[in-house]
């Protein structure tokens, strides 16, 4: 029998059913295709972090139980961990091009369990050289790469065919698949910019100096890493998996042809 001191009664659920944190994972991925681990269900169980709508309505038909019973210890009025930490989770802002890339580079080059970079308009060479190194010397890295709509430039394209030399998304390691690219297709979904792992996230801003481009950004510490990960691992897991060259190339043409 479970008790009410259990926790959160979503902790509770998952006890009663005798399941571990890494098998209600498994059973939530198994319902929306994301990719939620223990950790992170833990960190809803206690309320350290919030579940998104869609996690919440499929753990609802999971456990036979309405949201609001669920998620009531997340839905009081104490913030969250991240939300506590206000503007501590900012390691530095970013306001030079120079500076930009090379905390891009350092979040590539610290990241040791997974890697999420998203966007269609990447295209500075040493950020996707660094990426391609972490992909080729560090095989169990997990690297998801999100694009909203079409790859904008040849440097990107080029990138996208030569992970797929290193890594074949169909191959698993312990289990897992550790390279993951997902095209966004709907017209409609905002593109978002940011490089995250285990540790660090960088997030590009537009130019502080002009109209121009997006030359500046901020550094983000662990907490808001984390958040931003699981939100590009979800939204890959719902996206058109990108699996061969073959339709990287098409994709690369259908860009080429809207003049993108």
């Amino acid at each position: 029998m479970v008790s009410g001191s259990d926790g959160s009664a979503l902790r509770r659920a998952r006890l009663l059913r005798g399941w571990t944190l890494e098998e209600a994972a498994g059973r939530l991925n198994a319902v929306t295709g994301g990719a939620t681990d223990a950790s992170l269900f833990s960190a809803w169980e206690s309320g350290r972090k919030r579940t998104g709508l869609r996690n919440r309505a499929a753990l609802a038909r999971l456990f036979h139980e309405r949201t609001e019973v669920l998620f009531a210890h997340q839905d009081g009025m104490a913030p969250s961990v991240l939300e506590e930490s206000g503007t501590s989770v900012v390691v530095g802002m970013l306001t030079r091009w120079a500076e930009l890339v090379e905390a891009m580079t350092e979040v590539v080059t610290t990241a040791e369990e997974w890697l999420v970079a998203t966007g269609s308009r990447s295209r500075e060479k040493a950020y996707l050289a660094a990426i391609e190194t972490a992909v080729a010397h560090s095989p169990d890295l997990v690297y998801y790469r999100i694009l909203y709509g079409l790859p904008r430039h040849r440097e990107l394209t080029d990138h996208l065919l030569r992970l797929l030399e290193l890594r074949s998304p169909r191959e698993r390691r312990n289990g897992v698949a550790t390279l993951r690219i997902g095209a966004v297709e709907q017209e409609s979904a905002m593109e978002r910019f940011f490089v995250a792992s285990e540790r660090l996230a960088v997030v590009p801003l537009p130019s502080f100096h002009g109209s121009e481009g997006f030359d500046c950004g901020i550094m983000l510490a662990r907490d808001a890493a984390v958040g931003l990960a699981q939100h590009g691992k979800e939204v890959c897991a719902s996206a058109r998996a990108v699996e061969t060259a073959d339709t990287v190339l098409a994709l690369s043409r259908r860009s080429a042809i809207r003049g993108g």
